[in-house]
């Protein structure tokens, strides 16, 4: 009696594991095809979590069923009790049992339900949304590149440009947060899901499109997507001729604001005034190069800006743009006096601003060269804020204000903008840039080397981003870091200066002073031609180096020079053993910098 009591009890225990392996199995079966299944029929995310939850319950279930009941060639019948057992011997009457099994079917279900809902990066590999996209908060679109259909692959600028300018005109909507120009066009030419575009944006709806141009007629269509499901809420194609191309970009976002539900700001229904086209192509075309970020295309950038406001005197827009232009030449040029061209970009924001009291570019611009070169501060202040008023969510005014904020030593108001800006333009570089140097001027050395990673992650080649790296490491004391930081600098003085400042951390004081000295050399020195637009540099090669009285007189040469580096003066890490010397005050007095 007893034997057989065994072998029942023996054959129930392997019956209980074989439902329990092919219950696994038929799991695994199913999360491998719930997903795709749920992205083709656009279901709700929650569907996938409760199939999860339904195949981890199953799995006790299946315990109590394959104990209690066997499957026969009769059908489905009661397990047989062992000999000698009595009523009260059965499953069901004796609970340990059934909290025991119970027990080992949660343990059983156990990994998998860690694995789905724990597991640092899993998520049943769906790319996490983006926290811009499932935060609570006002309704956010992105403006995706438009096509370019025309047959002339010259006309890229062009489509390019109307796609810029509807993002510009809903960046005006009140309640809308628009996605940084930079961060939508980095996702220009590359083929992937429109909903993990919007995921990688944080942008809850996108806009994209297509502009066909052929002679004088323009075709431009248009469609709003959600990105949590692909639907398309709204779609249109217009066809005009290229006079009537303000009048469509602003029909255009009008169409987008009511298919969100949103209303325009008040100024936004202002019609905007006509442009010779000849004047609008060329300012796209401006635009089209000032984004490349090279000496050579601002200077491109300013030959055909020019050309727009001869056609267009009264082209505001094209005026904001050639000042910005004329600067960043003159800034970027290996040659030549770089203070000349100032005087006439300023003039060029200044007419923009006589010629459109009510646009942003023309403040944006002043309070930019203001900031950089004139060391206006207080008057960039007033330019920036009236910029920030006028277009609240742009990125590009929320950097340069953030920028400004540092530069007058409001370190923490400076952060909450900068990252404010971050938000909106995720994939900008440079916001990122500026971010980490206030970082490091706070002490806070591990968030300036993730900001300065972050920022090269986004663009590889960014000079000033690999310095910032290369500070944050030297700060640190990871010397061979820094050292490899600095190299990948495309900008050649920066890649000398984190020579000069390794070697001396190393100890390698002989080494350091020559290359210094190489720098200083008529000649030899810095790429950029000339040392007036280096003094900046040497005062924190100088500093670094112990070298107090030569870091407060290449300082005094920056001033001089107008040095753009010295927005940083009040908080650069490298100036700390400077603070309290009568000279330093002296400087930022001179710079109309509020004191220490």
């Amino acid at each position: 009696m007893g034997d057989s009591g065994g072998i029942l009890a023996e054959l129930k225990r392997r019956r209980v594991f074989r439902a329990l392996a092919g219950w696994g199995i038929v799991s695994f079966a199913v999360l491998q095809t719930v997903e795709p299944v749920l992205h083709a029929y656009h279901l709700p995310e929650w569907t996938l979590t409760a199939v999860v939850t339904l195949l981890a319950v199953g799995f006790p279930v299946t315990v109590v069923l394959a104990w209690v009941f066997d499957l026969t060639t009769k059908g489905i019948t009661r397990t047989e009790r062992a000999a000698g057992d009595g009523p009260a011997a059965t499953f069901a009457s004796r609970p340990r049992r059934v909290l025991l099994l119970v027990v080992l079917g949660l343990l059983s279900a156990a990994p998998g339900l860690v694995y789905f809902f724990a597991w640092p990066g899993v998520a049943w590999r769906r790319t996490p949304p983006s926290p811009a996209a499932t935060a609570p908060g006002p309704p956010s679109i992105a403006v995706l590149p438009f096509a370019n259909l025309s047959s002339d692959k010259e006309q890229e600028y062009f489509s390019d440009g109307i796609a810029e300018e509807i993002l510009n005109a809903l960046a005006q909507v009140d309640g809308l947060r628009v996605i940084g120009r930079t961060s939508s066009f980095s996702m220009k030419g590359k083929n992937e899901d429109l909903r993990v575009i919007g995921q990688r944006l944080g942008a809850a709806n996108l806009l994209e499109g297509s502009v066909r141009k052929a002679g004088p007629r323009v075709r431009i269509t248009a469609q709003l997507i959600e990105t949590s499901s692909g639907s398309h809420l709204w779609s249109q194609e217009f066809d005009r001729d290229q006079v009537d191309v303000f009048a469509v970009q602003e029909e255009i976002a009008r169409a987008v604001v009511a298919a969100l539900r949103l209303k325009l700001l008040p100024g936004q229904a202002e019609a905007r005034p006509t442009v010779d086209p000849k004047a609008h192509d060329q300012y796209l075309l401006g635009v089209a190069y000032m984004a490349r970020g090279s000496g050579d295309a601002y200077g491109k950038a300013v030959a055909v800006l020019r050309r727009a406001v001869e056609i267009a005197p009264g082209y505001a827009q094209a005026w904001a743009a050639l000042s910005g232009a004329l600067f960043w030449h003159a800034d970027q040029s290996p040659s030549g006096d770089f203070r000349a061209e100032w005087p006439k970009a300023l003039a060029a924001a200044e007419k923009a601003i006589a010629l459109a009291p009510g646009l942003t570019d023309g403040y944006l611009a002043r309070g930019t060269l203001r900031t950089t070169a004139l060391q206006e501060y207080e008057a960039a202040r007033a330019d920036l804020e009236r910029a920030r008023s006028l277009s609240p969510q742009s990125p590009a005014v929320l950097s340069r204000y953030g920028s400004l904020l540092a530069a007058l030593g409001m370190l923490p108001q400076a952060i909450a903008v900068l990252q404010e800006a971050t938000a909106i333009d995720p994939l900008a570089p440079d916001t990122p840039v500026a971010l980490s140097m206030v970082h490091l001027g706070t002490g806070q050395l591990e968030q300036g080397e993730a900001t300065a990673r972050r920022a090269l992650e986004i663009a590889p080649d960014h000079g000033r981003a690999a310095r910032n790296l290369g500070f944050a490491l030297l700060l640190q004391g990871r010397l061979s870091e820094a050292r490899a930081a600095f190299a990948r600098s495309t900008n050649p003085l920066f890649r000398e200066m984190g020579e000069v400042m390794v070697d001396h951390a190393q100890g390698l004081t002989a080494e350091s002073r020559r290359k210094l000295d190489a720098i200083l050399s008529p000649g030899v020195g810095p790429s950029m031609g000339q040392v007036d637009g280096s003094w900046y540099q040497i005062a924190q090669m100088h500093a670094w180096r112990g070298e107090i009285d030569r870091a407060l007189a290449a300082l005094d040469q920056a001033a001089t020079f107008h040095d753009a580096g010295l927005i940083y003066v009040k908080y650069d890490p490298f100036f700390r053993s400077l603070r309290g010397d009568p000279r330093h005050a002296a400087l930022l007095a001179r710079m109309r910098l509020p004191p220490d």
